[in-house]
């Protein structure tokens, strides 16, 4: 890390937000006008909405995250967390991944933390539970399902089995139903390998608390996803959720009970609770209330956008919704993040701030190979695309919108060789523990430990041996 006189800009988080607004900040300030500081506990950005692919196979998992010091190479990285932030004295303390805590003095702040993971004290969730908010939890996802099929292959107690070749899936939202529509597909081609596992051993179960699934496409669209994955042998229980799920046994509120080895929980984010310990005002769920120019709420030197953010919809209050907030989607982040990047060079030029103003597109979600649902909105007009066409919708809004033209060209490669190569089914469930098998050999043998423990024993006997 530099020291600097220029003016620093403290960027809090290296997601979509935070990746584009420094981008954005690079690109518009002048040589030397001040330091751009981009502060994450993690080196990559990983784009979040190509997660079931990654599971999948579909997509390598490295073409899906972008690494934060290539695509920023005049802005400082640092590999860490803001822990907390003084803003009387507008110092932040920074905790690195390795050594003391220390503090960091900035002129301007942004606030692009994201979203964690929704979750409520369900006994066994923590220890059973598979989030998708990263691209680990996506690898770990796709190894953890096809080791399950190698289980279930290899045993005869059907016991076992059963337990292996069974998936739940919490939270019916674009996380759930494309995630669940990836895996099953992947399990689906993984199958034909297996002599003794075949697709209707397998069973798919989703489970979501509101009345129907992908209510970001609308109702219809999101019953034709629903009559879509039944089709498939998904099992959809709408109107319940999830009591306990205590070492694999999963109680669903309707009576429904089973056993699974892979329970995944999709079921919505909050925004990051260290916010919290900032002192910044936060509305009624936790995000950060700001302006319509992204400005905080009581403060013109601090910014916020994306899913930690309550940003005011003024398209939506126009049409007469007073309580309109712009959704935490990749769609609003992105448009967010430019405009917070404009205002932030305004403030530190005293120029005025730009309001934020965006009209929904619409929305799309694929379901697996060849299968989606769209919804564009062009104007006053909704169009409702499903199936292939909607999938192909899906994988080009996705595609162009993948940060950087390298990320974007390798995605499309691995979507043109898929054409031409079948899906890999390889399960690297042992890249998790890495160093297990070196350890077992390297490790010292029972005997050799023990007579290590006693190394004086010969040598008194050899001493007597002579004196004799």
């Amino acid at each position: 890390m530099s020291t600097t006189e220029r003016p620093r800009i403290l960027v809090v988080g290296g997601g979509y937000v935070g990746l584009y607004a420094a981008r954005r900040i690079l690109k518009k300030m002048r040589y030397g006008e001040a330091t751009v500081t981009v502060v994450d506990p993690r080196s990559y950005m990983t784009y979040q909405p190509f997660l079931p692919e990654a599971a999948a196979g579909s997509i390598s998992p490295r073409h899906v995250v972008v690494p934060l010091r290539r695509v920023l190479p005049k802005a400082e990285v640092l590999t860490g967390r803001v822990t907390t932030i003084d803003q009387d004295r507008k110092v932040a303390t920074i905790a690195p991944l390795v050594g003391e805590a220390y503090e960091l003095p900035f002129d301007y702040l942004v606030i692009a933390m994201g979203a964690v993971s929704r979750t409520f004290p369900i006994p066994g969730l923590a220890e059973q539970g598979i989030g998708m908010k990263g691209i680990e939890e996506a690898i770990g996802l796709r190894n953890h399902v096809l080791e399950q099929l190698d289980k279930a292959d290899s045993t005869t107690d059907e016991e076992v089995r059963r337990k292996a070749l069974t998936f739940v899936f919490v939270g019916g939202g674009f996380a759930g139903a494309e995630t669940i529509g990836e895996v099953e597909d992947m399990a689906r081609d993984a199958a034909k390998y297996y002599t003794s596992v075949s697709r209707e051993d397998m069973r798919f179960i989703l489970v979501d608390a509101a009345d129907k699934i992908l209510p970001e496409v609308g109702p219809k669209l999101g019953a034709y996803g629903k009559e879509h994955l039944e089709a498939r042998g998904v099992e959809v229980y709408l109107s319940t959720s999830m009591d306990s799920c205590v070492d694999g046994h999963v109680v669903l509120k309707n009576g429904l009970e089973v056993d699974s080895n892979t329970i995944v929980w999709t079921a919505g984010v909050k925004p990051n609770p260290v916010l919290s310990r900032f002192g910044l005002p936060l509305g009624p769920r936790g995000h950060v209330d700001t302006r319509t120019t992204l400005q905080v709420q009581g403060a013109d030197y601090i910014w916020a956008a994306g899913d930690n953010a309550q940003v005011p919809d003024l398209v939506g209050r126009k049409a007469g919704n007073e309580n309109a907030w712009c959704p935490p989607n990749a769609q609003h982040a992105l448009r967010q993040a430019r405009v917070l990047g404009d205002n932030v060079i305004s403030g530190m030029r005293g120029f005025p701030q730009k309001e934020y103003s965006h009209a929904n597109k619409g929305a799309v979600a694929g379901l697996g190979l060849h299968k989606g649902v769209a919804m564009i909105v062009m104007g006053k007009m909704k169009i409702k695309l499903k199936g292939r066409l909607a999938w192909y919708m899906h994988r080009g809004y996705h595609g162009m919108a993948m940060p950087t033209w390298n990320r974007k060209i390798r995605v499309f490669a691995d979507w043109t060789l898929a054409m031409f190569l079948k899906r890999e089914v390889v399960s690297l469930g042992a890249i998790e523990t890495p160093r297990e098998e070196f350890y077992e050999a390297a490790k010292p043998a029972p005997a050799a430990a023990a007579a290590k423990a006693e190394p004086a024993a010969p040598a008194k006997t050899e001493e007597k041996a002579k004196a004799s």
